[in-house]
């Protein structure tokens, strides 16, 4: 399948999973989406996105600014805007017990319905949506044993599988379709868990939108998936990885950091994902956004997102 270039986009994670000190290994990790300073610098990483070679990025507008600041920053930077990621967290991991039908139970979907707000504000009309990650002291997902459905719990999966329900569907309400985004570190890594929430929630609700990468690293064949849910692929995440990495991460328990730290993440094509195989498996016609994630680059910021586009010009229709 070829490539469209008004259908691909950037996540510009590049600039913003990084370490504290770039030249040690061991100090801490940052997420600079989170930091009020990084408003500051955010023209400036959307101005790179776009010298790169990208023309849309994926929405991510910061809690510190308005959708009009963020809609101004993106236009100077002559970039359009592709599909944004929803995350809702089951209540009673943060210890909290929703009573049908009470204030606390609607505004647990503020963010869901914040999102919601953003995307029809941008034109747009499909979302990632993905069960919250969490870094929690105990949570062995994160912080002790990744990619392999540690401390599995069924109820807990049927919990998690209404709460998303829900949130597709105010999701829906607001005209903007959401797909099942399975994410390493979450209640939903492993194969059987999302084929169990695709089954459980329709796919008029909920589609599929896969992150490839992610896909991999959980020991999944992401080709079969996308053919098995071909009629219900809304929009992916494409990423490469060291899938030597990956193995040794399921085979001897491993943090989802430490995984991230040994390289497990690399540009298009500098990895080992058969990924021209992933885009022969979409189905004729699909017109769904295709967004390429660097979630830790092997280099610097702005090479990385040169080198992914590179890789993307490569494959782009007439």
């Amino acid at each position: 399948m070829s490539l469209r270039a008004d259908r691909v986009a950037l996540n510009p994670i590049q600039w913003v999973n990084v370490k504290a000190d770039p030249s040690d290994p061991d100090s801490e990790d940052l997420w600079l989406f989170a930091e009020p300073s990084f408003r500051d610098d955010y023209p400036g990483v959307l101005a790179q996105v776009r010298a790169a070679g990208f023309s849309a990025v994926m929405m991510e507008v910061l809690d510190t600014q308005t959708l009009q600041s963020y809609e101004r920053m993106a236009g100077d930077a002559g970039l359009v805007l592709a599909p944004g990621y929803a995350s809702v967290a089951l209540p009673e991991d943060h210890g909290v017990l929703l009573a049908p039908g009470s204030a606390e139970q609607v505004r647990w979907y503020d963010g869901i319905r914040r999102k919601a707000e953003e995307s029809a504000y941008f034109g747009l009309d499909t979302v990632f949506l993905s069960p919250e990650m969490s870094w929690a002291p105990g949570t062995r997902r994160t912080l002790e044993q990744t990619a392999v459905g540690a401390d599995f719990d069924g109820s807990r999966l049927d919990r998690l599988i209404d709460v998303l329900g829900t949130a597709a569907e105010v999701l829906r309400e607001e005209g903007v379709r959401a797909g099942l985004h399975n994410h390493v570190g979450t209640w939903i890594e492993t194969e059987d868990e999302i084929e169990r929430v695709l089954a459980a929630i329709p796919a008029s609700s909920l589609g599929a939108s896969f992150d490839i990468g992610h896909l991999a690293w959980a020991g999944i064949d992401p080709v079969g998936m996308l053919r098995r849910h071909a009629d219900r692929l809304v929009d992916l995440h494409i990423k490469d990885l060291d899938l030597s990495v990956a193995a040794a991460s399921r085979a001897e328990p491993t943090s989802y950091n430490a995984a991230v730290d040994r390289g497990l993440f690399r540009e298009p094509g500098l990895g080992d994902l058969d990924l021209d195989a992933v885009l022969a498996a979409l189905p004729d016609g699909w017109d769904g956004w295709l967004i390429v994630e660097v979630d830790r680059a092997s280099m610097e910021p702005k090479a990385s997102a040169e080198v992914s586009w590179a890789w993307i010009e490569e494959r782009l229709g007439e």
